[in-house]
């Protein structure tokens, strides 16, 4: 998407995408787990813990990425 479109550049638009869908499908994990706990299958709610704890991961990684282009002006004119 255009920085046009946004006010931010390519990359922080991505970036907060990424973060957006991390922290989302992070939350709806937390009812995975559930259901598969309910339903008995400890290995598969271990799997669902482990994916939330990869996506709380990746969306701290990009608010880092997020932080470090607006400190440096990168990040577009929506910011500034």
């Amino acid at each position: 998407m255009a920085t046009g479109e946004t006010g931010f550049d390519d990359v922080t638009y991505d970036l907060i995408s990424v973060q957006y869908h991390a922290l989302k499908a992070g939350h709806d994990y937390g009812q995975y787990v559930r259901d598969a706990e309910n339903a008995g299958k400890r290995d598969i709610a271990d799997f669902f813990r482990q994916v939330m704890e990869e996506d709380s991961e990746r969306a701290k990684r990009c608010h880092e990425f997020l932080r470090e282009l607006s400190v440096s002006g990168d990040a577009g004119p929506a910011v500034t």
